[in-house]
């Protein structure tokens, strides 16, 4: 809910205020990449009680200057992400709509396409295809797209696509993206897009082919994105190899990836990774066609994961 417009920053209040913002990026940021969305979320939620401006109505701070607006649309935007990665989706909307008003109105394009393409994201894991592909669509302009932001609006086409049973297409475009990505970084890319690498590319093309039920090859790469060093929430490729193990009957190496990874369920700090595994356990656990093992380990894996009990919708993949 919109809050009551907090007072006017004034000179020395502007500088401090923006100079706040953007270190708070940077500890999210890092917080988020070591420990998950859900060990992040205190320090959202403090934020949010505490610095009024990001819960103010954005039209109502259209007149201020616009590197302030262009740090607090950019801690908005992070903002928006961790709700999103700790399930917390209708939260996290709101926080994109209001880092999307807050960019546009001081032209910071590079943090208006980020929420846009995170927004496309968020209507895929709701189940919305044509929704993501809108989404993704809003993000081009009048000039050609620099190299990793094109290669992100692929990605999310690609989503969508699969979503809808385009296999050809699907392939086509996350194709493209992992070509785009070899051109390399352009002088224009944003800053934000630095977490776009060659294992985050090789995960998505294992996902959409999960998504299209070819398991012989999103499996490998699932598993080559999923043992790759990298970022705390990439441990969503770990759960999406479980589910197309699931779904292509391979039990024994199921039951591999399961007693390696319930012992440190625990600990795994994205509520979308943990989702899908409880999702994964659940139907394994049930499936008359599983090795009584394997049917065991589900069951302790499903002990295992946290549970999410903030009553939010629940997701699709």
């Amino acid at each position: 809910m919109t809050q009551a417009c907090p007072a006017p920053c004034h000179g020395a209040d502007r500088d401090r205020l923006t100079a706040f913002a953007l270190r708070e990026v940077e500890r999210l940021v890092a917080l988020d990449a070591a420990h998950g969305a859900r060990a992040a979320v205190p320090a959202v939620r403090d934020l949010l009680l505490n610095v009024p401006e990001l819960s103010a109505d954005p039209a109502w701070m259209a007149g201020e200057r616009g590197d302030l607006l262009a740090a607090l649309a950019e801690l908005c935007e992070v903002i928006g992400w961790i709700l999103f990665d700790a399930g917390l989706n209708a939260s996290a909307r709101r926080m994109n709509a209001r880092a999307l008003a807050l960019a546009h109105h001081c032209g910071d394009l590079a943090v208006a396409r980020l929420v846009l393409l995170n927004d496309s994201m968020l209507h895929a894991r709701a189940g919305r295809p044509r929704a993501a592909l809108e989404s993704a669509a809003r993000v081009a302009g009048s000039r050609p797209l620099p190299t990793l932001v094109a290669t992100l609006v692929l990605v999310r086409r690609a989503h969508a696509i699969a979503m809808l049973g385009g296999a050809r297409e699907a392939e086509g475009l996350i194709c493209r993206a992992r070509s785009r990505f070899q051109d390399g970084a352009s002088r224009h890319d944003p800053p934000w897009a630095w977490w776009i690498d060659q294992a985050e590319l090789t995960g998505h093309h294992g996902w959409v082919r999960a998504r299209l039920g070819d398991w012989d090859r999103a499996i490998p790469l699932l598993y080559e994105a999923a043992t790759a060093p990298g970022p705390s929430y990439r441990h969503l490729f770990t759960a999406e190899l479980l589910d197309a193990l699931a779904g292509a009957g391979a039990w024994r190496e199921a039951e591999d990836l399961i007693t390696d990874l319930a012992p440190r369920a625990a600990a795994i700090g994205s509520v979308r990774t943990t989702e899908t595994l409880a999702r994964t356990a659940d139907r394994l656990r049930g499936c008359a066609a599983a090795p009584p093992n394997l049917r065991d380990a589900a069951a302790f894996l499903l002990e295992s994961v946290p549970r999410h009990v903030d009553g939010q919708e629940r997701p699709s993949r």
